[in-house]
């Protein structure tokens, strides 16, 4: 070969590995992410190289993973069209169609290049995450093993899997296919053992279907890491809440609140500032909570979480205006907001607003599919407005040889969110085997509940009693006429007229005394867990007397989760005639006791479970100005929910608090109820 060429060939070589030398900066700007720097690099190298199919394919590369997909795509069209046959080509074009969400072409465009190269690791890759991103999982985990197939171990494929077990996982939890979602977490753990993200989703899992302690037990393996404590405190104090242990939900935030000075991760910094504030609104702790918000809110103001920790606070304090408000400048940000639509929905809710309530949890699961806590609030909300059958049978005694048996039956059948029928009928037998007094009631009534405006409702029944005696027999109309009032915050009242007949033994329901009552109810609740209540009676009677009866209780809601309240109770009565040897009627009586009462709610209790209550109190009785006596009550109730339709209880009372006697009266009672409703969901939404 001449000299001359030598050299040309050699100087050629030079320029090929210098120019390959330089372009190894730019692989690694891609390789560690710096892809700002990248498109900088291959932007020059194209300037003196325009034809350079590698770094034409690094620039489309470093732009594509630069946000700028479209312009990625553009230029591996080009280079397909250049090189039509180039497999690496066809590998990058189909991995801009993700770039660019095109998820339909992209699975067509990957498949055929597997039917052109069955064993292409990036092909099939490619593949299964595109599938991943249209939600065919099942799919998605068969090509991600057969990349694995490929190149066992792969970190890049095992990545891939897990977050494809991640998302299939999720689509499951939103499908309440619980133990599916289960599987696919612990599966992942297999390949990565405690992974914060697979331990994250697991543990948000257990809390969505009530497992608190196995929730509690993954965030504490997540505490394991030190770098993730302030992470696993965060939710460590959302499991005590679930539990009822708020104060317990307070001291876990406040630890991981003291970390915020330690922390970078501007997520976690938010997370941690928005659980120690839930934490405080939780404990009613509602001053301070509304300090650190408004801070909050005048450095970033309009901001949707901050928004969502003032609407919670305000609804723990009963300002559900205020709440509504702050909802609906979220859903102005943001329309798909979670917090914000079924937020909405619980506070329409409260507001009486049941229809609009509706609408907006309906609106949430257009963006969040049978997700849980919808789904639950829409069943919740179908409870109030559901047909049902209720029915009781009593048996009763007392020391003065009284014995009574009853039943009761009663329908509610709502036809609109504003609208419900009202039926009603009882039965009951009563005697005495010492006066020989025996009696039977037969009562019926019809009536109606109407919503007349999103505070007040009001109810009406009419119906008759007959009644059988010893020496009399009648039938008397009946009535129930009420208002139910909820005038302010935190505040209720009730007003009405009811007639009656006099029937707590043989020898009075004989004796035809018809009572008409106005009374009202008044309940008065505050934010610091005290609540005050409120009965009054006037009652005349067609045998020309008159009642007065005053009930008052200053109650302290001790505990939540379950109910626990305890107080004192204080109880007035005058009668203008005095018949003792008719029905108890002093002239004053005076009754003061202190009580204890716990429940856990039959509607909060789930499926297959116990619910109950127990109450329990001690005082004294004043009568006529006579000696103090010592009174006593117990009042229990023990049932089951075998079904969300079906409820079965048993209950119980025993008091020696004055009735029909002055003194030395005792009365028992037992009975059963069963509840049925009779539809799964209200008639006028099937």
């Amino acid at each position: 070969m001449p000299q001359k060429k030598r050299i040309i060939l050699l100087l050629l070589f030079l320029s090929v590995a210098i120019h390959a030398q330089d372009m190894r900066d730019g692989y690694t700007y891609l390789e560690t992410g710096k892809y700002e720097q990248a498109e900088v690099f291959f932007k020059k190298v194209l300037k003196n190289y325009p034809n350079n199919k590698t770094a034409r394919l690094c620039y489309g590369r470093a732009i594509g993973l630069n946000n700028q997909p479209e312009q990625a795509n553009v230029i591996f069209s080009n280079l397909l069209s250049d090189y039509p046959t180039d497999f690496e080509v066809k590998l990058n074009y189909g991995e801009s169609l993700l770039w660019n969400n095109n998820f339909l072409k992209a699975k067509h465009y990957f498949k055929s290049l597997i039917d052109e190269n069955p064993r292409s690791f990036p092909a099939l890759l490619s593949y299964a995450n595109t599938l991943s991103n249209l939600e065919e999982f099942d799919e998605a985990l068969n090509y991600v093993d057969k990349a694995l197939n490929v190149l066992p171990g792969n970190v890049n494929a095992l990545t891939s899997k897990k977050y494809i077990n991640l998302g299939y996982a999720y689509k499951n939890q939103q499908l309440q296919n619980f133990n599916e979602a289960e599987l696919l977490l612990k599966n992942n753990l297999t390949l990565f053992k405690d992974d914060k993200d697979t331990l994250l989703n697991l543990a948000n899992l257990y809390l969505i279907i009530g497992k608190f302690n196995n929730a509690e037990n993954i965030y504490n393996t997540i505490a394991s890491n030190k770098a993730n404590k302030t992470l696993a405190l965060n939710g460590l104090a959302l499991v005590n809440h679930l539990k009822g242990k708020e104060k317990n939900a307070l001291i876990t935030s406040q630890e991981a609140y003291k970390t915020i000075s330690e922390l970078t991760d501007i997520n976690l910094i938010k997370q941690t500032k928005e659980r120690y504030i839930q934490a405080l609104i939780w404990n009613k702790k509602f001053k301070e909570a509304n300090i650190l918000i408004n801070e909050l809110h005048a450095a970033q103001p309009n901001t949707n979480w901050i928004l969502a920790l003032r609407a919670t606070l305000n609804i723990y304090k009963s300002d559900f205006k205020k709440s509504i408000t702050d909802y609906n400048y979220i859903l102005e940000n943001d329309s798909t907001s979670f917090d914000g639509n079924l937020g909405k929905a619980n506070t329409l809710k409260a507001l009486g607003k049941y229809n609009k309530a509706y609408q907006a949890a309906e609106n949430t699961l257009k963006y969040y599919k049978k997700q849980k806590d919808v789904t639950n609030f829409i069943s919740t909300l179908n409870t109030n407005f559901t047909p049902f059958w209720e029915t009781k049978a009593t048996y009763s005694f007392d020391n003065g040889d009284n014995t009574t048996f009853g039943t009761q039956t009663k329908v509610e059948f709502p036809t609109s969110t504003k609208f419900k029928w009202l039926v009603q009928y009882g039965f009951r037998t009563t005697n005495n085997k010492v006066t020989n007094f025996n009696a039977l009631s037969n009562d019926f009534s019809l009536g109606f509940g109407y919503q007349l405006i999103s505070n007040i409702t009001f109810t009406g029944t009419a119906g008759v009693t007959s009644a059988k005696a010893n020496t009399n027999d009648y039938t008397k109309l009946v009535t129930d006429l009420a208002l139910h009032i909820k005038p302010f915050k935190l505040q209720v009242l009730d007003i009405g007229y009811k007639s009656e007949i006099q029937n707590f033994n043989a020898e009075l329901l004989n004796r035809e005394i018809v009572l008409n009552n106005i009374y009202a109810n008044y309940n008065l609740s505050t934010n610091v867990n005290l609540g005050w209540f409120t009965q009054y009676f006037f009652t005349w009677q067609n045998d020309n007397n008159t009642r007065n009866l005053l009930f008052t209780s200053l109650y302290y809601n001790i505990l939540p989760k379950p109910a626990l309240k305890g107080g004192l109770n204080y109880q007035y009565i005058t009668f203008k005639n005095q018949v003792p040897t008719i029905y108890f009627s002093p002239k004053q009586f005076n009754a003061a006791e202190i009580f204890i009462n716990i429940i856990k709610n039959e509607t909060n209790t789930k499926t297959k479970a116990w619910y109950y209550e127990l109450t329990g109190a001690i005082g004294l009785q004043y009568i006529n100005g006579n000696s103090s006596q010592n009174t006593y009550r117990i009042q229990s109730k023990l049932g089951y929910k075998f079904s969300p339709r079906t409820f079965l209880n048993i209950y119980g009372t025993r008091s020696n608090i004055a009735s029909a006697t002055a003194a030395g009266f005792t009365f028992n009672e037992i009975g059963i109820r069963f509840k049925w409703y009779l539809t799964h969901t209200p008639i006028f939404r099937d």
